[in-house]
């Protein structure tokens, strides 16, 4: 996660920890994040959202489009498992997943 997205997951823990009647029963940061990927109860309740997605082969190549310079793209048969090897072969940075996180009407997006 980026920057701005761990300073909008920290806004979202402090409030949450405001309201949270006792230390005993709140949960550390990491819980807390862990609690809002796996229970949509509570992360509705909290109004903050996290969404982690995998990328299919066709976006990690409009991503490699977009942000890698210098390399030839196009003539792809739709082979996924093809696409992801040659992607692969370009940098081991090329994201693998998109990272959404949602807070007081708030949207971020990073890749990883």
């Amino acid at each position: 996660m980026n920057k701005e997205q761990q300073e909008l997951l920290g806004d979202a823990y402090k409030n949450y920890f405001h309201k949270t009647p006792s230390i005993a029963t709140g949960l550390t940061q990491e819980e807390f994040i862990n609690k809002i990927k796996t229970d949509d109860e509570f992360a509705k309740n909290c109004g903050l959202k996290i969404e982690e997605k995998a990328l299919n082969a066709q976006e990690r190549l409009e991503w490699v489009k977009t942000n890698v310079s210098n390399v030839e793209v196009g003539g792809f048969v739709n082979n996924d498992e093809y696409m992801h090897k040659w992607i692969e072969t370009l940098s081991d940075n090329i994201p693998t997943k998109l990272i959404t996180i949602t807070y007081n009407d708030k949207t971020i997006e990073s890749y990883e």
